[in-house]
């Protein structure tokens, strides 16, 4: 039972140390005290549950391996779980994401970031090596019975503000879905609005989370529809070059043909005429040589090769002029 008290007023001791960090930082960025978290009260969760996780996790290990490195690499899981299973929950349940380190290197869908989960780490020995020990000492000042009540105002409380702000956020989770806007810029600027004309709460919170993003379902399918249609048009711009190509192709092709084809009557008509007859005259004397045989041909056929041979004698004994710049005529 001791153990227990002890852990809930660890979760709270670490949960309001968390919110005096998250102020400081804050502080730093905005020049102003901001009430940072969840909850009204000066406490962030978040840091008492990692804390938490931390001292029974590994305080269950310790009998088995309670060095520095260990302690180190299972701080380093267990918040980076946390901080990234509670962003997760929280932006599906009211549709904002509370912190993005999506522009931060080595990042996780921008939940998390190496950069933080290095600083858990070394927290996390801290806690386990450090902090611990001397507050297990601080609580031991205290009766079980005073721990006991301690824990149990506090759990109350806790439980009041708890509730206090989730119908808060449950009015922002609200007017992000009755939002007209389909960017978050517009939906920050209507939430504001929404928040400040209400009580203190809820002006508290706009303040707390001045760089929240709102994502509503209408937001998210606008994106998707703008990368589905400009996936469509590289589909399409990819479709079309690649149809002037193909088309750019055949052209070349048939020009290639048609300039072949020009050519090759261009050729024919260059050729001499003297040398198309001595070729025509060649084929009639191979087809005389396959159809005619002297010991066989009748005397007409005789004849006709006869004058066929003084016609071509006379054609080869043809004297053809020169003219003086040595062409023939």
């Amino acid at each position: 039972m001791e153990y227990w008290i002890n852990i809930i007023l660890l979760f709270f001791i670490y949960a309001f140390a968390g919110w005096c960090m998250e102020v400081i930082l804050k502080y730093r960025q905005y020049h102003r005290f901001i009430n940072r978290g969840f909850l009204n009260g000066p406490l962030c969760p978040i840091y008492g549950c990692g804390a938490v996780l931390i001292t029974v996790v590994i305080g269950n290990l310790a009998g088995v391996e309670s060095g520095i490195v260990m302690t180190f690499t299972l701080s380093f899981v267990i918040c980076g779980v946390v901080e990234y299973f509670t962003g997760l929950i929280l932006e599906k349940i009211f549709h904002a994401r509370w912190w993005d380190y999506s522009q931060k290197p080595m990042n996780l869908h921008g939940r998390v970031w190496i950069g933080n989960l290095l600083l858990f780490g070394v927290a996390g020995v801290g806690i386990m090596h450090i902090l611990n020990p001397v507050l297990y000492k601080f609580l031991g000042l205290f009766t079980v019975k005073t721990r006991a009540v301690v824990s149990g105002i506090l759990l109350a409380v806790l439980a009041v503000d708890f509730v206090v702000s989730y119908f808060v956020l449950k009015l922002v989770k609200v007017g992000v879905d009755s939002s007209e806007a389909d960017n978050t810029e517009e939906i920050n600027k209507e939430v504001h609005q929404l928040m400040t004309d209400k009580s203190y709460f809820h002006k508290r919170f706009v303040e707390a989370y001045p760089e929240v993003v709102y994502r509503t379902e209408r937001v998210q399918a606008r994106l998707d529809a703008v990368k589905a249609e400009n996936e469509r048009l590289r589909r399409e711009a990819e479709r079309r070059v690649a149809a002037a190509k193909a088309e750019s192709e055949r052209r070349r092709q048939e020009a290639g043909k048609h300039l072949e084809a020009q050519a090759e009557k261009v050729a024919q008509s260059l050729e001499p005429v003297h040398r198309i007859r001595a070729d025509l005259i060649g084929k009639q004397d191979e087809l005389i040589a396959l159809l005619y045989n002297e010991e066989t041909a009748s005397e007409e056929a005789r004849k006709l090769k006869a004058e066929v041979d003084r016609q071509k004698g006379r054609l080869e004994n043809h004297a053809f002029v020169r003219n003086p710049y040595g062409k023939n005529r």
